[in-house]
């Protein structure tokens, strides 16, 4: 297994997955509330999918998707994390940063303060020259941390996601982008 950090904020530590964290990810997939804005809900053979490409991610890049867990007590709430896209938009090549916490967990600041030591390890560690993070244009909570994180959107650079059919209504997607010298953490 690659060398991979851990990272820890007050409240939360960000390491490699475990195969207990496979039965909570999966019910995190199958949370409409956490879904509403992918194309549908995941089964627990798509959320182990998922699992097994981070894996590979952090193999091959050093870094991932990070497993987010609360430090007060072990609970697995999600992920917190980069990836680098495997589709092709203008914006590419990049590395995204993203988040997927179960919705007990919202409205805590969870996502933001993992998603700033992401940013700190991003620039400073792994010396990346920009992160992006896209969704769609409705998915306000996430919009949110993006800016939180100190992240700007351009609205020229929004984007048709090229793996949604044409009249798909989650196809639109926004585009945020953050350099070193505007991140926030």
């Amino acid at each position: 297994m690659r060398q991979t950090p851990v990272l820890r904020t007050d409240r939360l530590l960000l390491r490699r997955w475990q195969f207990s964290d496979r039965a909570p990810f999966a019910a995190i997939n199958r949370d409409p509330a956490v879904m509403e804005y992918f194309p549908k809900l995941l089964n627990p053979v798509e959320s182990n999918r998922i699992i097994d490409r981070v894996e590979a991610h952090f193999e091959q890049h050093g870094f991932g998707l990070w497993a987010t867990e609360l430090r007060s007590s072990g609970d697995f709430i999600g992920f917190i994390g980069l990836s680098i896209p495997h589709f092709e938009a203008p914006f590419m090549p990049c590395v995204e940063i993203g988040w997927r916490l179960a919705s007990a967990y919202w409205g805590k600041g969870l996502a933001t303060e993992g998603a700033k030591a992401v940013v700190c390890h991003a620039f400073e560690f792994l010396k990346l020259p920009e992160l992006v993070s896209f969704t769609v244009p409705a998915n306000l909570r996430s919009r949110r941390v993006m800016e939180k994180l100190g992240m700007t959107h351009n609205p020229a650079e929004d984007f048709n996601h090229p793996n949604l059919a044409a009249d798909h209504s989650f196809r639109r997607h926004v585009l945020y982008r953050l350099n070193p010298g505007h991140a926030l953490y």
